[in-house]
């Protein structure tokens, strides 16, 4: 759907269907609001999957929620002038800087959901802390993932403190009846033909499949391990390396695909629909995170879901939700992550217990039914 910008441009929205299909109890036609939730869509993201899920809580409080992507507004006064037009009565927004920018003109009240880079990559940045700093002092709310993320904030804006709530993220997705359920892998899913697809071909070897998912952009550092896993895949022809996800910064794509191109044993796979995806994960050997910077990977969280065992960056984003050797694996370097995936291979009751106890923290920790009562409880300092 798209609805005409004040400058006479198009601006794709994705609207939200999802309602109860009777009121919450208390609530009043009178009192539903209609908010504008600014985020990544463009691209299949971790925000963009966040952003989908916190808009039907938002829905199922009995408001009107519209999906606008950021990327179709240059300034703060475009937006300003789409809350005037359409008469928004409140805003949302994910990542400081990319959403919290656009908020600059805004004449309405609004909340922010820390992205991940902003805190971690975009506050070394003069300019960009400024801008942020602006957007702090007048939000109603704030949310932040992880313990660590809301520190960091902290340190660099003290009076931000008590706007700050810790949720970490859950990993529900809907389905078309639009009931909240976690992982959903597609049924019909084959394992060989994906691999064939992939350029992998194994039938005579019992084959150990890592899977990186991630869009292919810098913060992620998809080709952090390929150089190690090459030579590994030299010794070891069993190991492969697939990175899949979207093409997210065009130029760095060229570089990726040039560079797994010379590899042996590291493949790149497009992006896939999330129950395909989800699907090629639950087959895989371990799922792999080698980003240099993290919110809280929604990734992790499926594959931890999906019992697959987790090796990460030992990165802040991702230590806030992998215990080394407890709910996965976490590497600095490449000769660690080699040398941690040859032992979850021989050390079957490692991989076992780690899936175990994954499992059993995700489901305790990243539920969806709190992180949906924490949401329509901030909305309320939007009314």
């Amino acid at each position: 759907m798209c609805h005409r910008a004040p400058s006479g441009r198009s601006v794709r929205v994705w609207v939200c269907s999802f309602a109860p299909p009777h009121p919450p109890r208390g609530f009043s036609q009178q009192l539903g609001m209609k908010l504008l939730f600014l985020a990544p869509l463009s691209l299949p993201t971790g925000n963009r999957t966040t952003a989908q899920r916190i808009s039907k809580y938002i829905q199922s409080s009995g408001h009107v929620c519209i999906l606008n992507d950021i990327a179709e507004f240059k300034s703060s006064s475009q937006v300003s002038e789409l809350i005037n037009e359409q008469k928004f009565e409140a805003v949302m927004t994910i990542h400081l800087y990319k959403g919290g920018r656009l908020l600059l003109d805004s004449n309405v009240p609004y909340g922010v959901i820390f992205g991940g880079t902003d805190i971690n990559e975009d506050i070394q940045d003069e300019k960009k802390c400024e801008v942020m700093e602006t957007v702090l002092q007048k939000s109603r709310f704030l949310v932040a993932f992880t313990d660590q993320l809301k520190k960091t904030a902290e340190v660099h804006w003290p009076f931000a403190s008590s706007k700050i709530h810790v949720q970490p993220q859950a990993y529900a997705v809907f389905s078309s009846r639009q009931e909240a359920v976690v992982t959903k892998p597609c049924t019909n899913f084959n394992w060989n033909e994906f691999l064939q697809d992939s350029g992998i071909h194994c039938k005579n070897i019992d084959a150990y499949i890592f899977l990186l998912v991630c869009g292919l952009r810098r913060v992620k550092d998809p080709l952090f391990l390929v150089d190690a896993f090459s030579v590994w895949h030299k010794k070891d022809p069993r190991v492969y390396l697939i990175i899949i996800g979207p093409e997210v910064d065009a130029a760095f794509t060229q570089q990726v695909k040039a560079k797994v191109k010379s590899a042996s044993g590291v493949y790149l796979v497009s992006e896939k629909p999330q129950e395909e995806l989800q699907a090629a994960m639950r087959d895989s050997f371990a799922v792999v995170n080698s980003s240099i910077s993290e919110g809280m990977s929604s990734t992790i969280l499926e594959a931890m879901d999906l019992n697959v065992p987790v090796l990460a960056r030992n990165i802040s984003g991702n230590r806030a939700i992998v215990k080394h050797e407890h709910t996965g694996l976490l590497f600095f370097d490449p000769p660690e992550f080699i040398e941690l995936s040859k032992r979850l291979i021989i050390d079957t009751s490692l991989k076992e217990n780690i899936v175990a106890k994954a499992k059993e923290y995700v489901e305790k920790f990243h539920s969806w039914e709190t992180e949906k009562e924490t949401y329509q409880k901030l909305i309320e300092n939007l009314l």
